[in-house]
């Protein structure tokens, strides 16, 4: 491919699809987060309960911070790929995220 074509590029809508799918996951995070800590800090304070909301929150601050700073780097032309630091760090918190709302249910 020659220089030329490739930074004429078009990223048509892909970026756009790609910050949203971004936010809609932020989204998810936070309702469940919110309910976490919700669900362990409603049936009184316990150490328990103050260690699980604490937890739910570092998980949901660590997967911001990727996704904010992933949505911000998908407003260029020609964004960086995701790293795989990035990518773990966001595959942890949104799994572990899941888990504590799933304990949260229970």
């Amino acid at each position: 491919m020659p220089d030329g074509s490739r930074a004429a590029r078009d990223p048509g809508l892909q970026p756009e699809r790609t910050r949203l799918a971004w936010r809609r996951t932020t989204l998810t995070c936070t309702v469940a987060a919110v309910l976490a800590a919700r669900t362990a800090l409603h049936h009184g304070r316990s150490a328990a309960g103050v260690v699980a909301c604490a937890l739910t929150l570092l998980l949901w601050l660590g997967f911001l911070a990727v996704a904010h700073r992933r949505i911000t780097e998908l407003a260029v032309a020609r964004p960086r790929a995701l790293g795989a630091r990035a990518a773990t760090v966001a595959a942890v918190c949104t799994g572990a995220l899941a888990l504590c709302a799933l304990v949260a249910l229970f």
